[in-house]
Order: C-alpha cells, then sequence, then structure tokens
C-alpha cells in the first residue's frame, strides 16, 4: 500500500513541478496551463494533429481541448486545415506565431529532464525509460479492461 501511495504522491509531484515550470511561460505569452499543452503537443507529436488525437493520447476532456483549440486560433496560434480524404476530420497546425513559444516550452522540458534526472546515469536513465515503458503498458492494458483480479 505505500508503494502505491509514494508511487501516486510522487507523481503529483512531478507533474506540479512541470506545471511550475511551464507557468512563466503561460504568464510571457497569455496561456492558460492547456493551451500550452496543445502547443507542446502538436510541436512533438507530428502526424498527431486532431483534437481527437489530442484528447486520447492526452488524456484531457474533449471540451477543454475545443476550448482551448478555438482561444488559440484567436490568438493567431494555430489553424485549421480540413482533411483531403475525410471532410470530417479537421487538422490543426501551429503558426509561425507560435514558434517562440515552442522554443520556449522545449527550453522548458530540457531544464525539466534535467531536474528530474539529476545524478543519474545514462544506464540509469535507460533503465527508467525501460520500466517506465513497462508500467505504461500495464497501465494501457488495465485501462483496456485486462485487469488482474
Amino acid at each position: 500500500m505505500r508503494q502505491t501511495n509514494t508511487l501516486l504522491s510522487n507523481i503529483r509531484r512531478v507533474i506540479k513541478l512541470y506545471d511550475s515550470m511551464l507557468k512563466p511561460v503561460c504568464d510571457r505569452y497569455g496561456l492558460v496551463p492547456i493551451e500550452a499543452t496543445i502547443i507542446s503537443f502538436l510541436y512533438n507529436n507530428p502526424g498527431k494533429d486532431t483534437a481527437a488525437d489530442i484528447v486520447e493520447l492526452r488524456m484531457l476532456a474533449k471540451s477543454n481541448v475545443s476550448q482551448a483549440v478555438e482561444s488559440l486560433i484567436q490568438k493567431s496560434l494555430l489553424q485549421r486545415r480540413q482533411d483531403t480524404e475525410d471532410r470530417r476530420r479537421i487538422h490543426l497546425a501551429l503558426t509561425s506565431e507560435a514558434r517562440p513559444i515552442t522554443e520556449d516550452i522545449e527550453t522548458v522540458r530540457e531544464v525539466f529532464r534535467k531536474q528530474l534526472f539529476r545524478g543519474f546515469t545514462e544506464e540509469e536513465q535507460k533503465q527508467f525509460a525501460w520500466f517506465h515503458d513497462r508500467v505504461a503498458e500495464n497501465t494501457k492494458r488495465a485501462m483496456e479492461g485486462d485487469r488482474i483480479a
């Protein structure tokens, strides 16, 4: 039980650290955190460029993503493009105005990564990535209904 509580506390602590590091970027550009998340997602996930992709992969509420996308379009940071084969599918693309934001977010992500893995050897970082991937796969399976009784 203690391991589970510690794991959940640590996950929340990691998220709070990242959010606190991202806050100055949000403040500088007049963004709310979900807008920065969407900009970062689109920048880091080529080919995953629909609101549905963001909702599914970042596990965010559809209504929140929709509202943030509209706001980013109003701020000229995002544009919509209709799919050429499926007119119901709308692709999202960052505009050139978003470039300074993506650069600042990437800087935050790198400093964040360095903070998390300070004192880790290269081998330890590889082991962490391997364990993390296993936990992520187990989590995905459990959420799809493949649970251990």
